[in-house]
């Protein structure tokens, strides 16, 4: 049984282009909200920045 990690609710201020976007991706069915959006971006950026870091990392030895 897959058990959905707990929600929490944050405020984030960002230029209108960016919301403009996310809300394309909304209005064509890529996402279903907001929220889905940007938390697929954070992901992304997390898999990018931190662990694909620690992965390499810990290969090299």
């Amino acid at each position: 049984m897959y058990l959905r990690p707990r929600l929490r609710i944050i405020t984030v201020k960002m230029p209108d282009i960016y919301l403009e976007g996310i809300d394309e991706l909304v209005r064509i069915g890529k996402y279903r909200n907001r929220s889905e959006v940007i938390r697929v971006a954070v992901r992304e950026l997390l898999r990018k920045e931190l662990w694909m870091r620690e992965v390499e990392a810990s290969s090299s030895f």
